[in-house]
């Protein structure tokens, strides 16, 4: 099992390139089942899910045709509808290839889903969206079974917001017969990605970000081509470690539009920051002050970011408070953050994070894709050296994080 050795002490200096965004990329190849057609994207992160998501569609019988950061996929000759377990387990967002499948094709078998273990993600809303649109569902020996001959446009309200919940029915209704109407609909930039693509290819969609969306269905969708947007969570991540260590870095193909609240609580905590263009320039002169954080959907704080802020205000000047009120279990990378010195408290939903002047290195082990990433920049800033376990997790989300970090002066290298 591979590790990362981090010797912390090193400011960050100079500029990365940001990837394009894992939470996009996902739905969007999904979208190639929706039509015979071609569907070339770009700017693709070179990522384990990634990976996986292509070898899922291919055993469908996609074609896939890949150059680096782009892959071309052909969906004239699928022939099988199911996503199986070994496939699905590592990846929840797998569960995007119910709402196409079955619109396409009037038939979907595929496995209750895995992923991190952060809390329930159900998939009970992407069941009643497309039971609401007239498809037929068993659940059976662990897998969702959906029919149709063709779904029919519906009016859909979420109970609860669900990013991957609006996706997959937001696809599903690119085909179908009518309008479909989903209110309380997620309102992440990465949906809007994808009505963006599912418009390249013929859908009629209206209000994707905002919280009330209109699909009118048509007969059938073509090819097109895409770029995958930006990754913020990535953006946001490399700021929150400069900030830390006290650096000055620059990202490129980047989007500070889509980090409104993360560059205000950067700010907040003392960061100077610069915006041109596709670039954001952050620089810490000082060490950083607490900042309260509180997560909740898109456009508010967003739940990916809450570890790395666990990690900025383990350092940082006076006391915060950290609120995370989307996923029930995303606290868990807050005793391997008190393995290396950092005073966090934790009651329910509530974290209190009381600075301290240094953390110091030990064996620590990541727990989900964030946790991972916070880990990363509490290495960065700890005295001595930081061993991280489990890394498998890091590299669902972040293309070649070491490398980045070490052209920006990082001491940190991959043990296998």
């Amino acid at each position: 099992m591979q590790k990362l050795a981090i010797r912390g002490g090193a400011p960050l200096h100079g500029e990365v390139r940001i990837s394009g965004a894992k939470n996009a990329a996902l739905p969007i190849m999904c979208a190639s089942l929706l039509s015979a057609d071609s569907l070339h994207l770009t700017n693709l992160p070179d990522l384990h899910d990634v990976g996986t998501m292509r070898k899922l569609l291919q055993q469908m019988g996609v074609a896939a045709a890949t150059a680096p950061g782009e892959i071309t996929f052909s969906g004239d000759r699928i022939e099988r509808w199911e996503a199986p377990y070994d496939m699905v387990k590592t990846m929840r967002a797998a569960i995007l290839v119910l709402g196409p499948l079955l619109a396409r094709f009037g038939d979907a078998r595929v496995s209750l889903p895995g992923g991190c273990a952060i809390g329930s993600r159900p998939v009970d809303l992407h069941i009643k969206g497309l039971q609401a649109m007239g498809a037929e569902i068993t659940i059976e020996h662990g897998y969702i079974h959906a029919r149709a001959k063709r779904l029919q446009g519906a009016r859909i309200f979420f109970d609860l917001v669900s990013v991957t919940g609006t996706e997959n029915l937001m696809m599903a209704a690119a085909l179908a017969d009518g309008v479909t109407v989903l209110e309380n609909a997620a309102r992440e930039p990465e949906v809007v990605d994808l009505a963006n693509c599912l418009r390249a290819m013929g859908a009629h969609i209206v209000g994707d970000g905002s919280d009330t969306i209109t699909i009118t269905g048509v007969e059938k969708l073509h090819g097109a081509s895409h770029r995958i947007m930006p990754d913020r969570i990535e953006s946001g991540t490399f700021l929150v470690a400069a900030a830390a260590t006290g650096g000055s870095i620059t990202l490129t193909d980047t989007r500070a539009d889509l980090l409104d609240t993360v560059l205000e609580k950067l700010a907040e905590a003392g960061a100077q920051i610069t915006v041109a263009g596709d670039t954001i320039h952050l620089a810490m002169n000082r060490r950083p002050q607490a900042v309260n954080v509180r997560t909740a959907p898109h456009p508010a704080f967003p739940t990916d970011m809450q570890a790395q802020f666990m990690a900025l205000n383990a350092i940082a000047e006076g006391s915060a408070m950290v609120v995370e009120t989307i996923f029930e279990n995303r606290f868990m990378h807050v005793q391997e953050l008190r393995r290396l010195g950092a005073s966090i408290e934790v009651e329910g939903n509530t974290a209190v994070v009381r600075g301290v002047e240094r953390l110091e290195g030990a064996t620590v082990m990541a727990t989900d894709l964030r946790a991972s990433a916070s880990l990363v920049i509490a290495g960065l800033v700890a005295q001595g050296e930081t061993i991280i376990d489990r890394i498998y997790h890091l590299d669902r989300g972040y293309e070649h994080l070491e490398t980045k970090l070490s052209r920006l002066g990082a001491d940190i290298r991959r043990l296998k």
